[in-house]
């Protein structure tokens, strides 16, 4: 199926004039990783839409305080993960506000990066509407995607690669079997980590979600 400008703006809540940047890409993504029907179609687009801002922000935001730090990995940056509240350990101290130095402390000797120095946990940071985060996972995506295993992740950044990005992800997390049983809960889990709640903007995903295939649906 092809999916018309008018319910990319409705499914991810982008403006007309990136639907139109964006119409191409994600129809391109949808057939080559087999999202073509209704659901699956609705539930990539709603989920897009949250995870981008609207099919604006790409990169995984890293600039944490160190208060932040100890909130969000309790277990590595915090005195006392049992705690409350959380109190920053000294490393978190040290990282805060440093995007940088925090990717490579925590995404290292992880999902197939290097050590610290590698620099690969800010080279593989999330990036892409999903959030590819990782060696491995950006390697695995470029080679389904037919891409040399040494592109630049920051590829996937940019509408072609960042919709083919996302459509592996939604193929490879198994999303499609659950979007076309209407379970948009589980979908979202899979996406975001959580069932759809205030905290990741869940209402908004389902009202989207539905909005979509009302329109698909005529």
């Amino acid at each position: 199926m092809n999916v018309s400008e008018e319910v990319i703006v409705i499914g991810t809540g982008c403006s007309p004039s990136q639907a139109k940047v964006w119409s191409g890409p994600i129809n391109s993504a949808l057939i080559k990783f087999g999202i073509t029907t209704i659901n699956p179609v609705a539930a990539f687009l709603a989920n897009a839409g949250v995870e981008t801002g609207g099919l604006k922000a790409f990169t995984e935001n890293l600039n944490y305080s160190a208060q932040g730090l100890a909130n969000t990995w309790k277990s590595r940056y915090s005195v006392d993960p049992k705690a409350t509240p959380k109190v920053p350990n000294a490393l978190a101290l040290q990282l805060a506000k440093r995007p940088e130095a925090i990717a490579n402390n925590c995404y290292a000797d992880r999902m197939g990066n290097g050590n610290e120095a590698s620099g690969d946990g800010w080279k593989y940071r999330g990036q892409g509407i999903f959030q590819l985060t990782g060696r491995a996972n950006f390697q695995a995506f470029f080679k389904a995607a037919g891409l040399p295993e040494d592109s630049d992740p920051a590829i996937v950044c940019e509408p072609q690669s960042a919709a083919l990005s996302a459509a592996w992800f939604f193929k490879e997390r198994g999303c499609i079997p659950l979007a076309e049983k209407d379970n948009i809960s589980a979908v979202v889990k899979l996406i975001n980590g959580a069932v759809p709640g205030a905290a990741n903007h869940g209402p908004l995903r389902v009202s989207r979600y539905l909005a979509a295939k009302r329109a698909m649906r005529g």
